[in-house]
Protein backbone atom coordinates (compact mmCIF):
# COMPACT_ATOMS: atom_id res chain seq x y z
CA UNK A 1 0.00 0.00 0.00
CA UNK A 2 1.51 3.43 -1.03
CA UNK A 3 1.80 5.58 1.45
CA UNK A 4 0.11 9.25 1.75
CA UNK A 5 2.70 12.22 1.04
CA UNK A 6 1.55 15.95 1.44
CA UNK A 7 1.12 17.93 -1.20
CA UNK A 8 4.18 20.80 -1.33
CA UNK A 9 1.73 23.36 -1.15
CA UNK A 10 0.59 22.54 2.94
CA UNK A 11 4.22 23.30 3.79
CA UNK A 12 3.00 27.14 2.88
CA UNK A 13 -0.17 26.22 5.28
CA UNK A 14 2.29 25.67 8.38
CA UNK A 15 3.90 28.82 7.81
CA UNK A 16 0.61 30.74 8.23
CA UNK A 17 -0.50 28.69 11.18
CA UNK A 18 2.64 29.74 12.83
CA UNK A 19 2.34 33.35 11.76
CA UNK A 20 -1.59 33.20 12.83
CA UNK A 21 -0.43 31.65 16.22
CA UNK A 22 2.74 34.17 17.09
CA UNK A 23 0.48 37.28 15.65
CA UNK A 24 -2.52 35.96 18.35
CA UNK A 25 0.04 36.16 20.76
CA UNK A 26 1.51 39.52 20.04
CA UNK A 27 -2.04 40.98 19.92
CA UNK A 28 -3.35 39.25 23.51
CA UNK A 29 -0.24 40.89 25.12
CA UNK A 30 -0.18 44.39 23.94
CA UNK A 31 -4.48 44.21 24.65
CA UNK A 32 -3.67 43.13 28.11
CA UNK A 33 -0.88 45.43 28.83
CA UNK A 34 -3.01 48.17 27.30
CA UNK A 35 -6.04 47.14 29.32
CA UNK A 36 -4.00 47.32 32.64
CA UNK A 37 -1.46 50.85 31.46
CA UNK A 38 -1.36 53.87 33.49
CA UNK A 39 -3.76 55.72 30.79
CA UNK A 40 -6.62 52.95 32.16
CA UNK A 41 -6.61 51.52 35.39
CA UNK A 42 -3.53 52.76 37.61
CA UNK A 43 -3.87 55.55 40.30
CA UNK A 44 -1.65 58.49 39.91
CA UNK A 45 -0.98 58.54 36.55
CA UNK A 46 -0.58 62.53 35.60
CA UNK A 47 0.98 63.25 32.10
CA UNK A 48 2.24 66.31 30.92
CA UNK A 49 0.07 68.67 29.18
CA UNK A 50 1.17 71.19 26.48
CA UNK A 51 -0.63 73.79 29.07
CA UNK A 52 0.17 74.57 32.69
CA UNK A 53 -3.45 74.47 33.25
CA UNK A 54 -4.30 74.84 37.34
CA UNK A 55 -7.53 73.22 38.25
CA UNK A 56 -6.62 74.15 41.68
CA UNK A 57 -6.75 77.88 40.43
CA UNK A 58 -9.82 77.86 38.33
CA UNK A 59 -12.01 75.37 39.97
CA UNK A 60 -10.61 76.06 43.18
CA UNK A 61 -9.94 79.62 43.89
CA UNK A 62 -12.30 80.85 41.08
CA UNK A 63 -14.68 78.60 41.40
CA UNK A 64 -15.34 78.06 37.78
CA UNK A 65 -18.36 75.86 37.45
CA UNK A 66 -16.91 72.62 36.16
CA UNK A 67 -19.74 72.51 33.37
CA UNK A 68 -18.30 75.60 31.98
CA UNK A 69 -15.64 73.76 30.51
CA UNK A 70 -16.62 70.26 29.90
CA UNK A 71 -20.12 71.47 28.63
CA UNK A 72 -21.31 68.50 27.23
CA UNK A 73 -21.05 66.27 30.48
CA UNK A 74 -24.95 66.61 31.42
CA UNK A 75 -26.04 65.64 28.07
CA UNK A 76 -23.49 63.54 25.82
CA UNK A 77 -21.60 60.48 26.92
CA UNK A 78 -18.47 62.50 26.94
CA UNK A 79 -17.33 65.44 29.03
CA UNK A 80 -15.90 67.69 26.22
CA UNK A 81 -12.40 69.56 26.55
CA UNK A 82 -12.99 73.13 26.15
CA UNK A 83 -12.13 74.91 22.54
CA UNK A 84 -9.48 77.35 23.48
CA UNK A 85 -12.02 80.08 22.53
CA UNK A 86 -13.54 79.43 25.90
CA UNK A 87 -10.12 79.58 27.60
CA UNK A 88 -9.75 82.93 25.60
CA UNK A 89 -13.14 84.43 26.85
CA UNK A 90 -11.28 84.98 29.86
CA UNK A 91 -7.93 85.33 28.90
CA UNK A 92 -8.82 88.02 26.24
CA UNK A 93 -8.56 90.42 29.34
CA UNK A 94 -6.52 88.31 31.73
CA UNK A 95 -3.13 87.41 31.57
CA UNK A 96 -3.73 88.28 27.96
CA UNK A 97 0.30 88.02 26.90
CA UNK A 98 1.18 85.48 29.32
CA UNK A 99 3.95 83.22 27.73
CA UNK A 100 2.00 80.32 29.59
CA UNK A 101 -0.99 80.56 27.33
CA UNK A 102 1.27 80.53 24.15
CA UNK A 103 -0.31 76.91 22.72
CA UNK A 104 -3.90 78.67 23.35
CA UNK A 105 -3.38 81.34 21.74
CA UNK A 106 -1.67 79.86 18.86
CA UNK A 107 -4.40 77.30 18.86
CA UNK A 108 -7.40 80.32 17.90
CA UNK A 109 -4.76 81.62 15.80
CA UNK A 110 -4.29 78.40 13.21
CA UNK A 111 -8.04 77.34 13.92
CA UNK A 112 -5.98 73.72 15.35
CA UNK A 113 -6.79 72.30 18.76
CA UNK A 114 -4.74 71.84 21.61
CA UNK A 115 -3.27 68.46 21.92
CA UNK A 116 -4.17 67.97 25.96
CA UNK A 117 -3.53 64.77 26.74
CA UNK A 118 -6.48 62.22 27.68
CA UNK A 119 -6.13 61.44 31.49
CA UNK A 120 -9.24 59.56 32.18
CA UNK A 121 -8.54 56.47 29.21
CA UNK A 122 -11.00 54.21 29.50
CA UNK A 123 -10.29 50.95 26.62
CA UNK A 124 -12.01 51.25 24.11
CA UNK A 125 -14.05 47.73 24.45
CA UNK A 126 -15.30 49.93 27.78
CA UNK A 127 -18.38 51.94 27.25
CA UNK A 128 -19.03 54.69 29.44
CA UNK A 129 -21.63 57.16 29.39
CA UNK A 130 -20.70 60.65 31.67
CA UNK A 131 -24.70 61.96 31.45
CA UNK A 132 -25.85 58.97 32.33
CA UNK A 133 -24.06 58.75 35.49
CA UNK A 134 -24.25 62.91 36.69
CA UNK A 135 -27.83 63.02 35.72
CA UNK A 136 -28.74 60.52 38.10
CA UNK A 137 -26.60 62.25 40.95
CA UNK A 138 -22.92 60.90 40.62
CA UNK A 139 -20.46 64.01 40.77
CA UNK A 140 -17.71 64.80 39.66
CA UNK A 141 -15.59 63.99 43.13
CA UNK A 142 -16.29 60.77 42.72
CA UNK A 143 -14.71 59.08 39.88
CA UNK A 144 -12.12 62.55 39.64
CA UNK A 145 -11.15 63.04 43.48
CA UNK A 146 -11.04 66.47 44.97
CA UNK A 147 -10.16 68.29 40.88
CA UNK A 148 -10.35 71.38 42.79
CA UNK A 149 -7.37 71.25 44.72
CA UNK A 150 -5.11 69.87 41.51
CA UNK A 151 -2.56 71.69 39.87
CA UNK A 152 -2.27 69.29 37.72
CA UNK A 153 -5.10 66.60 37.13
CA UNK A 154 -3.98 63.04 37.73
CA UNK A 155 -6.52 59.59 38.13
CA UNK A 156 -7.26 59.09 41.42
CA UNK A 157 -9.70 56.06 40.89
CA UNK A 158 -8.50 52.58 39.32
CA UNK A 159 -11.78 52.75 37.04
CA UNK A 160 -11.85 49.03 36.53
CA UNK A 161 -14.28 47.01 36.27
CA UNK A 162 -14.47 45.79 39.61
CA UNK A 163 -14.49 49.20 40.97
CA UNK A 164 -17.30 50.19 38.87
CA UNK A 165 -19.28 46.91 39.78
CA UNK A 166 -18.52 47.91 43.01
CA UNK A 167 -20.62 51.38 42.55
CA UNK A 168 -23.72 50.00 40.64
CA UNK A 169 -23.93 47.45 43.30
CA UNK A 170 -23.97 49.96 46.09
CA UNK A 171 -24.20 53.30 44.82
CA UNK A 172 -25.89 55.27 47.78
CA UNK A 173 -22.51 56.24 48.99
CA UNK A 174 -21.73 58.16 46.03
CA UNK A 175 -25.54 59.57 45.43
CA UNK A 176 -26.08 63.51 45.64
CA UNK A 177 -28.68 66.18 44.94
CA UNK A 178 -28.64 67.24 40.88
CA UNK A 179 -27.87 70.46 42.18
CA UNK A 180 -24.80 69.47 44.17
CA UNK A 181 -22.84 67.45 41.41
CA UNK A 182 -20.39 70.03 40.32
CA UNK A 183 -19.82 71.28 44.11
CA UNK A 184 -16.47 69.38 45.34
CA UNK A 185 -17.19 69.88 49.00
CA UNK A 186 -20.38 69.13 49.35
CA UNK A 187 -21.57 66.87 52.52
CA UNK A 188 -24.52 64.95 52.92
CA UNK A 189 -26.79 66.44 55.98
CA UNK A 190 -26.52 63.04 57.35
CA UNK A 191 -25.22 59.59 57.01
CA UNK A 192 -24.02 59.37 53.20
CA UNK A 193 -25.12 55.95 52.89
CA UNK A 194 -28.45 56.60 54.87
CA UNK A 195 -28.80 59.88 52.75
CA UNK A 196 -27.62 58.28 49.24
CA UNK A 197 -30.38 55.40 49.90
CA UNK A 198 -33.52 58.31 50.17
CA UNK A 199 -32.02 59.57 46.82
CA UNK A 200 -32.19 55.99 45.40
CA UNK A 201 -35.56 55.30 46.30
CA UNK A 202 -36.79 59.06 45.43
CA UNK A 203 -34.95 58.72 42.49
CA UNK A 204 -35.41 54.66 41.47
CA UNK A 205 -32.15 54.52 40.63
CA UNK A 206 -31.29 50.90 39.95
CA UNK A 207 -27.80 50.78 37.85
CA UNK A 208 -27.59 47.43 35.93
CA UNK A 209 -24.79 44.79 36.66
CA UNK A 210 -25.30 42.94 33.58
CA UNK A 211 -22.24 42.86 30.91
CA UNK A 212 -23.63 44.34 28.45
CA UNK A 213 -23.79 47.62 30.37
CA UNK A 214 -20.60 48.37 29.78
CA UNK A 215 -19.48 45.87 27.00
CA UNK A 216 -21.65 46.76 24.04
Amino acid sequence: MKSFVFPPWTNKLRVVIGAATVGGLVYAVAFVAYGFSPKTVDVGYQPKQPVPYSHALHAGKLGIDCRYCHSTVERSGFAAIPASEVCMNCHKMVRAASPKLLPVRESVAENKPVDWVRVHDLPDYVYFNHSAHVRRGVGCVSCHGRIDKMEEVHQVAPLSMGWCLDCHRNPDQNLRPLDMITKMDWQPPEDPIAFGQKLREANHINPPTDCSTCHR
